[in-house]
């Protein structure tokens, strides 16, 4: 039963897990901010572009269409019904996780943390705040049906794991000047 939720949990997530790590190697270009600053520092940073955010908002809808491919064979390997997700869904997935990590940037800078500083449980759990609100926006019905109080438990979770162990590897590889 818990090896269930937490293919569930990872499947259900998986379009929200990749945007942020894509985005960082698409990066680059204009920042969202345009430079702007409030109260002396930056509304959101260097860090923040239009360009990752894009390419990483496409990322997470093209892997969850890829994933509706896979969902047949996923479910006869494992026996875990997995979510197909509907366009809708899946642009609240992957556009949430870039706007969550957008507002943890923002919330950074109003407390005085400068790029790639840590800042914890925020770091972690960021994106998974906004993708779910952007998911439960864009597709209610698919969201109560995806997300029971079980899976959502598995994500909040599972993704620090996930997430500190990605960073750091993109930190090993240098993709990523710190390892957080």
């Amino acid at each position: 039963m818990l090896l269930d939720l937490v293919v569930l949990a990872f499947w259900a997530m998986l379009p929200a897990y990749v945007p942020n790590n894509v985005a960082v190697l698409a990066g680059g270009g204009a920042p969202i901010d345009g430079g702007r600053t409030m109260g002396g520092r930056r509304l959101l940073g260097d860090g923040k572009t239009w360009r990752g955010t894009a390419v990483g908002t496409l990322a997470g809808v093209a892997l969850a269409q890829a994933l509706n491919f896979l969902g047949p064979v996923v479910v006869r390997l494992t026996g875990v019904s997995v979510p197909a997700f509907p366009l809708p869904a899946a642009l609240g997935l992957a556009l949430g996780a870039m706007l969550g990590d957008i507002a943890a940037s923002f919330l950074k800078r109003r407390t005085g943390r400068e790029r790639g500083a840590a800042f914890p449980v925020v770091d972690q759990l960021d994106f998974v705040a906004g993708a779910l609100a952007c998911a439960a926006l864009a597709d209610l019905g698919w969201f109560l049906d995806t997300f029971s109080l079980a899976v959502l438990g598995v994500v909040v979770v599972l993704t620090p794991v996930l997430h500190v162990a990605t960073n750091g590897i993109a930190y090993l590889l240098g993709l990523k000047e710190e390892p957080y």
